[in-house]
């Protein structure tokens, strides 16, 4: 057990430093020629009150906030109509808009009849919704990844966040990006365009971030399961009927 902690620590740090530390203001990642911001925080006081894993959480819930913005621009990309629902701005706007705007709308958007979760993910696939889907379907994601952190962006020693929430949100991840590729209206065309596979194109940059998203996930929840000693109820489902989990 020892071993296996000592292990998933050491991957853990890893993880941790190569998104939060560099001796450069930039640094690249030559795999994907990802640029990495140094964290400005990193020799702040603050920092001195956050142990291992309060930073692991600092990094998974930050790099899934970002893969959720990449796929809310290929989603109104692919969607245009969709981003007409809502603003004649750009996509790229309006995801700033909603991803970094948390402090003025706290993610309540009345067009959204202010739902969250999984209800605001269900509002996206409802046959007689005739708002912005795109929205309602990142909007529920975004905010299922929040609660099941306790509603926090922000990770200190004195915080606890249970590893079965970030499990059961790992498979509601799952499902969603599942209902995603597969539902449609009642003349059988999907209700969202995403990943695409024909004669002439395969584009499956869709189903690679929602892969990203759920590894961060479920990496992050076996290493707190590990680190508290607390089992993780795992549940198998058919994606075709499952049902999302509680966070």
């Amino acid at each position: 057990m020892a071993i296996l902690m000592n292990s998933i620590t050491s991957t853990l740090l890893l993880f941790s430093l190569s998104s939060c530390v560099s001796t450069n203001p930039l640094l690249v990642n030559s795999s994907s020629n990802k640029v990495i911001p140094e964290r400005q925080d990193r020799s702040s006081v603050g920092q001195l009150a956050k142990g291992d894993f309060d930073r692991m959480a600092d990094v998974e819930l930050r790099e899934n906030t970002e893969s959720l913005s990449v796929l809310m621009l290929k989603l109104y990309k692919r969607n245009p109509h969709e981003l007409r629902k809502s603003t004649t701005d750009s996509a790229e706007k309006m995801v700033a808009w909603v991803m970094d705007g948390e402090a003025q709308h706290h993610y309540k958007f009345e067009t959204l009849n202010n739902l969250q979760g999984t209800e605001a993910i269900f509002l996206a696939f409802k046959y007689d919704y005739t708002g912005d889907r795109v929205l309602a379907f990142v909007v529920g994601l975004q905010t299922m990844l929040l609660k099941s952190h306790g509603d926090k962006t922000d990770f200190y020693l004195t915080d606890s966040i249970d590893p079965q929430n970030l499990y059961n949100v790992a498979r509601n991840i799952e499902i969603a990006a599942w209902k995603l590729s597969n539902s449609r209206d009642e003349l059988g065309a999907l209700y969202l365009l995403s990943n695409e596979m024909n004669d002439k194109d395969r584009n499956l940059s869709f189903e690679r971030e929602f892969g990203k998203m759920i590894g961060r996930t479920d990496l992050y929840a076996i290493a707190l399961a590990e680190k508290s000693q607390r089992l993780i109820s795992r549940v198998m489902q058919n994606l075709a009927t499952a049902l999302f989990l509680p966070f």
